[in-house]
């Protein structure tokens, strides 16, 4: 197993200093960031003072250097317009992306699974043909439709839910299954197929000529053989919502989350914000990654076996 988790960390370190370097140079080509939060009332002797102030008076191969030493020891340089370091910057957002995130992977997986079982039971049901119906429409219908529509309905006309703002649990509502909408469809389709690809197995016929009861039957011989794939498409659902899923959802609420953060710093060009938000949403794609992947050896004894 150390090896293994060697390997990880190794890729995992590689990723990133490759993400930071393709970051770095992406926002220096987007253009100089003093004419964007400044205008054009600055005199040229402001304009150099302030250039100075941010480091940005050296060659783009001197800003890179004294960006990775930065980085090594943790410090990531001042916002541009908070004039606060980024750390603090994007950790006051982190942890309403991560409420938005956590609720959002919850209830996809309290509805994907079991209606993705019951579709595969069910499959020659109006029941399963019910489920996947819902599924397919759920799967073509974008977060910021959805979004806007629901806007429209309990907002607009009905008045039941706020839009702006995560200040109560009604809050989280519309966002939540906005985000989680294309999720729930994906995951439920993929349950099911899993789930069909166990239940006409073998070992599925001999437990049930065993007599063993069918929720055992389903749930312990069906499910946990079915789990790597499910630990799969939750594990790359969790990584693109954590990557890039909030952005849209969270400007449209107006959540004070990452998300939106890194919008703002890209329109206004605050290189230090975007960078180092760049690098946390990177940080926890490597490590949502490295989770799902350590879980296939808890879910299915063989991939253990095979690694010992």
């Amino acid at each position: 197993m150390i090896p293994y988790l060697t390997r990880v960390v190794v890729k995992s370190a590689i990723t990133l200093f490759a993400i930071a370097t393709l970051t770095f140079i992406a926002t220096r080509l987007s253009g100089n960031p003093i004419d964007t939060f400044l205008g054009e009332g600055l005199t040229t002797e402001g304009r150099l003072e302030l250039i100075r102030y941010f480091q940005l008076d050296g060659t783009l191969w001197q800003q890179y250097l004294a960006f990775l030493r930065g980085a090594l020891s943790g410090e990531f340089g001042l916002s541009f317009v908070d004039r606060r370091p980024v750390t603090e910057v994007v950790g006051d957002r982190l942890w309403a992306s991560g409420q938005l995130l956590l609720a959002s992977v919850g209830l996809t997986v309290v509805l994907s699974i079991p209606l993705g079982i019951i579709a595969a039971l069910y499959r020659k049901s109006w029941i399963g043909s019910a489920v996947m119906m819902v599924a397919f429409a759920g799967y073509a219908v974008p977060s910021f439709i959805l979004a806007i529509i629901m806007i429209l309905i309990f907002s607009y006309w009905l008045n039941w839910l706020p839009v702006v703002g995560n200040g109560s649990f009604l809050h989280f509502i519309m966002p939540t299954i906005a985000m989680s909408g294309v999720l729930i469809a994906a995951l439920t389709r993929f349950t099911r197929n899993a789930m069909l690809d166990v239940l006409g197995q073998d070992f599925i016929r001999t437990a049930r000529a065993k007599g063993l009861r069918e929720a055992r039957v389903v749930l312990r011989h069906g499910f946990s053989n079915a789990g790597v794939t499910v630990i799969s498409v939750i594990g790359l659902q969790v990584a693109g919502l954590a990557a890039a899923g909030s952005v849209v959802v969270e400007s449209i609420f107006s959540w004070p989350g990452i998300g939106q953060l890194l919008v703002n710093a890209a329109l206004i060009r605050d290189y230090p914000v975007l960078q180092f938000g760049v690098i946390v949403v990177a940080v926890a794609v490597v490590i949502i990654n490295a989770i799902t992947d350590m879980s296939y050896a808890l879910v299915d004894p063989r991939i253990r076996l095979a690694r010992n």
